[in-house]
């Protein structure tokens, strides 16, 4: 939820510290984005979240590695497009230096 509320905020200082520097991010387009990828689109404003809201989040922790499945709506814009997507999220966090990171993001549409 420190990930949702620093990227609705675009609060980019945050977002920084949470996702790693080898941050693999999936769009439901199909679209593959690194770090510097992600955050330059954020900055740009191409891509831009209003709301994140988790419907449902069931985390499985293996030692220094969690993943994080949850049910999400996400709105915002990509590209100048309005979204409200309804999306299944998959995070793999690392803890890294004695914080939390995200490493991995994959969301798939739904229904």
């Amino acid at each position: 939820k420190e990930w949702a509320r620093a990227v609705t905020s675009r609060n980019f200082s945050a977002l920084d510290q949470i996702l790693s520097d080898d941050l693999i991010y999936a769009h439901s387009t199909g679209v593959i984005e690194s770090k510097q990828d992600y955050l330059g689109k954020l900055k740009s404003g191409q891509q831009r979240y209003d709301a994140i809201d988790h419907e449902k989040t069931t985390v499985k922790v293996f030692g220094d590695a969690a993943v994080a499945h949850s049910i999400v709506r996400m709105k915002g814009q990509s590209g100048g497009e309005p979204f409200d997507n309804r999306l299944m999220m998959l995070h793999t966090w690392i803890r890294q230096a004695g914080r939390w990171r995200l490493a991995a993001h994959q969301t798939t549409r739904l229904p």
